[in-house]
């Protein structure tokens, strides 16, 4: 397990540590894009049978670095596995998303609500540990969850939403209900990424995905401060390493200040913030504290010709600005991503001219830096 990274260029810039070019990794990396992802699934039968499905999680999860000079990896799943171990029935009918045949909306069901156990999750720990293996030390492997709020949207609606309509509903009318679930969800994130963690994962990130739907205040007391109450208890090292923590919120750099006192290394952006805004208002400077930033081209830039992609690629990567060079200190740095997950039409050689020039300019920055 401590085989030393062949490429260890996502962790040291989680750490704010120089690195000789821009890591980049993207969300939803393994999926439907990828026809040899379509073709694995379609031997899998159904999502859940993929995802729950030791071999077959390994061979997605390495289908994009296959084809991609990817800088880490990330465990394929879903971020319902954690409601459907408390018994709430997901499913995902095809072209449909996720459903729960056992939504969360009455002061009964909030009751029957606990911690589930972990046992119930052991497939996508033993994934973890098996694409761990299967990565020989290539690239460091990220694990996730979804955050609480994030969680409790889809319990309440029992399935995606438009207009959040239930789950607010809930959260106005009943906040003592809704601050039940979240504890809950909470505490069940927190071990599930533990046992992540435990299992080999190197970084871990949480999806806030639909903070930014939250009215200001709203917010900070249904999602922040149940992700901080995550970030609280998850371990900082595994096995002498320093696990990274990555918090995402989409829509969410209206509250970077409040964000940048979170226990975490990295902040996500989406593709509204301003990254150059954001460097200096939570990235720090060099030799002082400070926040990893990771993000945040437009996926729908992927469906532009190459050279647009190669010209927002380098726009992303100008915004963030001097890349940090110093080795003896710790400074400003940008892990490059998209400002969300990468659609399923996505044709994948778009992908590949996005990941090459991320890092031929990025390696560019620096020697005109040095």
């Amino acid at each position: 397990m401590n085989k030393p990274l062949i490429n260890d260029t996502f962790l040291r810039a989680c750490l704010r540590q120089a690195t000789p070019h821009t890591p980049v990794w993207l969300m939803r990396q393994a999926g439907r894009y990828l026809p040899e992802y379509c073709a694995t699934r379609a031997k899998a039968g159904s999502f859940m049978g993929l995802a729950t499905n030791v071999d077959y999680a390994t061979e997605v999860t390495l289908q994009p670095l296959d084809r991609f000079e990817l800088d880490a990896a990330i465990l394929f799943s879903d971020i319902l596995t954690v409601p459907d171990a408390m018994g709430l029935g997901l499913s995902f009918a095809q072209g449909e998303g996720p459903r729960f045949a056992s939504p969360v909306r009455t002061e009964s069901d909030v009751a029957r609500l606990q911690v589930p156990d972990m046992n119930k999750l052991k497939y996508v720990f033993d994934a973890v540990s098996s694409i761990r293996k299967a990565l020989d030390s290539r690239v460091p492997l990220i694990g996730f969850s979804g955050s609480p709020w994030t969680l409790a949207c889809y319990m309440v609606e029992g399935a995606g939403s438009d207009d959040y309509r239930l789950v607010k509903s809930l959260m106005y009318s009943r906040p003592d209900l809704m601050h039940e679930i979240l504890k809950i969800n909470a505490d069940s994130v927190a071990q599930y990424l533990n046992a992540q963690i435990e299992a080999g994962a190197q970084a871990v990130m949480i999806f806030d995905s639909w903070g930014g739907v939250l009215a200001h205040t709203a917010f900070k007391s249904f999602s922040l401060q149940y992700t901080t109450r995550v970030l609280s208890q998850l371990k900082k090292e595994h096995e002498g390493q320093v696990i990274p923590r990555i918090v995402f919120t989409k829509g969410g750099a209206v509250w970077l200040d409040e964000m940048a006192d979170m226990d975490c290394e990295v902040l996500g952006l989406d593709w509204t913030a301003d990254l150059s805004a954001a460097r200096h208002r939570v990235g720090g400077r060099a030799g002082t504290p400070g926040k990893a930033l990771q993000g945040n081209i437009d996926p729908n830039v992927l469906f532009a010709p190459a050279q647009a992609i190669e010209r927002e690629v380098v726009d992303v990567l100008e915004s963030f600005g001097k890349p940090h060079t110093d080795i003896s200190c710790s400074g400003p740095t940008h892990i490059f991503n998209l400002g969300h997950g990468i659609s399923q039409f996505t044709p994948p050689e778009q992908v590949k001219v996005l990941v090459d020039t991320v890092h031929a300019h990025s390696i560019k920055m620096r020697a005109n830096n040095s």
